[in-house]
């Protein structure tokens, strides 16, 4: 065994210091993803009552965010404002890079600040929905800042099938958007599937079978969360 010895003044100490109080405050960055009606919205809040219990700091985010961006994004889905779909694309895009960089709740804010960030929603989705419309290599360009700044740490996929989907959503709901027709949800589906094999080297997706119960699939999650912790 070979040991080495090295002298450190205060400066580069200080440094050092500095950045393992970073690594140990920094929490992990969890994107949930699957089509409307897959239940993600639930499993996020299951998700952070389990964190919160064990006294951990959990965030929880949606995208479209509340913010101006955002706010206009769901104007255009509910179909009260008109768009082209690059340009919704963009402003998904460009949503994203706020909800990431603003200095007041950004998801890198609330990361360095040792909070687990839950994010209903992220780049895999754009990648699903917008490239129904428009080719995913486009879709994947305008979203690179974004994947260069922040990879999730874990990408939970809830894999429910379009006709499954859609029945919940007209069960549950009064009235549908955009995006929520049999031809969407099956489009979406397919460019999931898609985008997860053209990602697979660079991104850690866990995918759960969505039919399961909603403690089923919360437990499944939760055994991921532990291994990944």
């Amino acid at each position: 065994m070979v040991v080495l010895f090295c002298t450190l003044n205060d400066r580069d100490f200080k440094k050092i210091a500095y950045y393992c109080e970073q690594m140990i405050q920094t929490g992990k960055f969890i994107a949930f993803e699957g089509i409307d009606g897959s239940g993600k919205s639930s499993q996020v809040a299951l998700l952070k009552s389990r964190l919160q219990a064990l006294g951990q700091k959990v965030y929880c985010t949606f995208e479209p965010t509340d913010n101006k961006i955002g706010s206009l994004i769901r104007t255009i889905i509910q179909g009260e404002t008109k768009a082209d779909n690059r340009t919704i694309a963009a402003l998904f895009a460009a949503d994203r890079l706020h909800h990431l960089l603003n200095e007041e709740d950004g998801i890198i804010k609330k990361l360095n600040e040792g909070y687990h960030v839950l994010c209903d929603r992220y780049y895999f989705s754009s990648y699903a929905y917008h490239s129904v419309h428009m080719d995913m290599d486009w879709v994947s360009e305008i979203n690179q800042k974004s994947a260069e700044i922040l990879r999730p740490d874990l990408t939970i996929f809830i894999d429910v099938k379009p006709a499954q989907a859609l029945q919940r959503i007209q069960q549950n709901r009064s009235a549908t958007d955009l995006y929520e027709t049999m031809d969407m949800l099956s489009g979406v589906y397919d460019n999931y599937k898609v985008a997860f094999e053209r990602m697979k080297e660079v991104e850690k997706v866990l995918r759960i079978n969505g039919d399961d119960s909603m403690d089923a699939i919360g437990a499944q999650i939760w055994q991921a969360i532990g291994n990944m912790m």
